[in-house]
């Protein structure tokens, strides 16, 4: 566990049709978080540098590409509905199965990119608990059908293998719980009071466990 003062990097990894909630809820909190934290700060990284189109259309800008990606303390895999095409896509599950599995962590559907990786296999997992729209099952059944030990939870992380957290706005409380894992609860908790959300953060744990 580091000290306040001492930094720490993010890397965000994104991808065409990722769902912008996503990105907010990763970015978006540590960038809120260095203002308690002023060492921390977040990258993205895609296949390729530059504009990756989200789902609804906004257009984000990738720092980083996977082949110059920097060393980073964690890796967030995002969810979104391109997940359907990163399962397969040979450059993105190479470059997660590259990283320390310690370092990884998923949000809502990433989850599935990783286990596509084989990242999650007889491990504990969670991602977006219900089918939406069109979709013919839930992505949690989906994780299962991957081999995970698939869960609902707000945040699984046994601290040897990739981390995961729920869908969508619990993106917000995976990058929370791996800013305690970086810095310590008492700094997770002061990011949480910081963006106005310490008490959805408890209660989603009351309700979903952890």
């Amino acid at each position: 566990m580091r000290q306040a003062g001492n930094p720490a990097l993010v890397a965000v990894v994104i991808y065409e049709g990722v769902e912008p909630i996503d990105i907010g809820g990763t970015i978006g909190v540590v960038s809120m978080a260095s203002r308690v934290l002023p060492a921390i700060r977040a990258t993205t990284v895609a296949e390729r540098a530059g504009p990756v189109r989200c789902a609804g259309g906004l257009t984000v800008l990738a720092e980083h590409g996977f082949a110059d990606a920097p060393a980073a303390d964690a890796v967030i895999v995002t969810g979104g509905p391109g997940w359907r095409r990163e399962v397969g896509n040979p450059a993105m599950l190479a470059f997660l199965r590259a990283q320390a599995p310690a370092r990884l962590m998923s949000v809502c559907t990433g989850a599935l990119i990783l286990g596509a990786a084989g990242l999650l296999a007889g491990r504990p997992a969670t991602t977006r608990r219900h089918a939406v729209g069109t979709e013919a099952e839930s992505p949690l059944a989906l994780l299962a059908g991957m081999g995970a030990l698939a869960r609902p939870a707000q945040v699984v992380d046994e601290g040897e293998g990739p981390a995961s957290s729920g869908g969508v706005s619990l993106a917000i409380d995976g990058t929370l719980h791996l800013i305690g894992r970086l810095y310590g609860e008492a700094a997770r908790e002061a990011v949480a009071r910081t963006i106005e959300y310490d008490r959805a953060f408890a209660a989603n744990r009351a309700a979903l466990g952890q």
